[in-house]
């Protein structure tokens, strides 16, 4: 709404009162409330980058070559592992660019399935899967950070809590709430500090493969099997190696504050995925050359055990890098599980309140605030070993659930606008692989992929009495409102106003 030469020579004191009444001045173009696209491709790159290498290659080569049961086939694993991811990404592009909203995979499988399986997996990921991650990387963070003080025994339980609680809370809630620009920023400084310590354990590794240490790296020794292999442990390997790939995804989650979606995001796609892959797996053969596979498997810190035997006087490097490498991590998953609550609340499957930005920073500060509150009450919580595995296979369950989606797609609309097409065989490939994998899940571990589906399936009478029951009593629509009141006076947010620039595709042809 514009404004007459009368208002423009009223007082300050006179706007202040009109911006408390109204925000008129969102009408304008240049004042638009709505997500910053802030992201460009050097920070797509790291928020790719940044959420795969978390501690997951610091601490999962231990698991992976315990089931592989040689080191030939281990360092296979980790080169199909990343070949896999390939694939997974590859459609997760396709997908980004037709659909091209924030939120992910609940973004995608809302949009193809509707909103009963969207539910679902947003249930399932707000609940448990996200604040269940960032509460063990907070935990491992602050375990690395307090061990020095602690050599001779294991940091206190109420000390480590409260270090991730610090860490999450205060620091990178705060700084996530603030601005996107700097939460941004600490991701590509984070990654690329994550990037120089693997460098240097692979400069190390090579140092060591030129002065001829290399025994455990000869193909006939490589491929001496301690236990005969077999399908279910081959299996288990690559859910091992999955693991420290996962986040491969984690771009599509805030789509919308991508500078030139459609380029950058799968671009940024095929720059990190593949060096992802040469890093992990030339990370691994370093590591065989300082350990003996023995050695490797009694190690709880590959890369801690890598640095006291290689870096000498230096080995303090390894700590601090796995702390500043799960620190980063952190502040990626907070990013983007945020996004994840923003978008569920705007398709109405959560409180309207999660939908709102701030005014001025743009920022989802009620989203944020969800994320970190949920963190907290895991860290509460105490043992979260059992909640790791209840996630793993939710999680794994999602991208092939997502990845179905894109085939179902093409059948259903044909003509939809695609910027990327991918050849059939490659969301098929995956399909197949991840449902051998997650067949040899259910086989080896029923009882935690069941509590996973039960976790699940918990949302469905949920999802009936808070979204598909559309006549509730009046009471409740008024303290939903007043709720909601509140919140955008204690956070200063409102709804933000829709770019549809980058929508304009999907609509146009989404009625085929």
């Amino acid at each position: 709404m514009n404004r007459t030469e009368g208002e423009e020579e009223d007082g300050e004191g006179e706007m202040d009162d009109k911006k408390k009444r109204k925000k008129d001045e969102n009408a304008k173009s240049d004042d638009k409330v709505t997500l910053k696209k802030e992201i460009g491709l050097l920070s797509a790159c790291a928020i790719i980058i940044g959420n795969i290498i978390g501690s997951g290659i610091f601490i999962s080569p231990k698991g992976v070559l315990e089931h592989a049961g040689s080191v030939g086939l281990s360092l296979i694993v980790w080169v199909c592992g990343g070949g896999i991811c390939a694939l997974g990404s590859l459609c997760y592009a396709e997908l980004g660019v037709t659909i091209p909203k924030s939120g992910g995979d609940y973004s995608y499988v809302t949009e193809i399935f509707g909103g009963l399986v969207g539910f679902l997996l947003l249930w399932s990921a707000v609940l448990i899967m996200y604040p269940t991650t960032l509460a063990v990387i907070a935990l491992t963070f602050s375990n690395y950070v307090l061990q020095p003080a602690f050599q001779n025994c294991l940091p206190p339980f109420i000390a480590t809590r409260l270090l991730a609680t610090i860490c999450v809370c205060i620091l990178l809630t705060w700084v996530n709430c603030s601005s996107v620009r700097w939460a941004t920023r600490i991701q590509d400084i984070f990654t690329v500090g994550k990037l120089l310590a693997l460098v240097l354990i692979i400069v190390v590794g090579l140092v060591q493969i030129f002065k001829g240490h290399y025994d455990a790296l000869v193909p006939s020794v490589a491929f001496e099997f301690s236990q005969d292999p077999s399908f279910g442990q081959i299996a288990l390997a690559f859910l091992q190696a999955s693991f420290a790939y996962s986040g491969w995804n984690f771009l599509n989650y805030v789509t919308e504050e991508v500078v030139e979606p459609r380029k950058n995001l799968p671009l940024a796609i095929y720059i990190s995925i593949p060096l992802v892959t040469l890093v992990y797996t030339m990370t691994n053969i370093a590591y065989f050359t300082s350990m003996t596979p023995e050695e490797l498997l009694t190690s709880n810190a590959v890369a801690v055990t890598f640095g006291e035997k290689l870096l000498g006087m230096f080995s303090w490097v390894m700590p601090i890098s796995v702390a500043l490498s799960t620190f980063g991590g952190i502040n990626g998953y907070l990013f983007t599980s945020s996004r994840l609550c923003f978008s569920g609340a705007r398709e109405g499957h959560l409180p309207y309140l999660l939908a709102m930005i701030h005014l001025k920073n743009c920022t989802p500060i009620p989203a944020l605030l969800v994320c970190c509150i949920a963190t907290v009450l895991i860290l509460c919580i105490g043992e979260t070993h059992n909640l790791i595995n209840y996630v793993s296979f939710i999680n794994y369950l999602s991208y092939g659930v997502t990845i179905a989606g894109l085939l179902y797609l093409r059948k259903k609309r044909p003509n939809l606008a695609r910027p990327i097409k991918v050849n059939l065989l490659v969301p098929i490939t995956y399909l197949i692989f991840w449902a051998l994998l997650l067949f040899c899940s259910l086989y080896s571990e029923p009882v935690v992929c069941s509590l996973g589906m039960v976790i699940m399936l918990t949302g469905v009478p949920v999802y009936f009495v808070g979204v598909h029951w559309k006549e509730k009593p009046k009471w409740i629509y008024i303290l939903l409102e007043r709720v909601t009141y509140l919140g955008q006076k204690l956070c200063y947010v409102v709804f933000p106003q829709e770019d549809s620039s980058e929508t304009e595709p999907l609509t146009a042809k989404a009625i085929d």
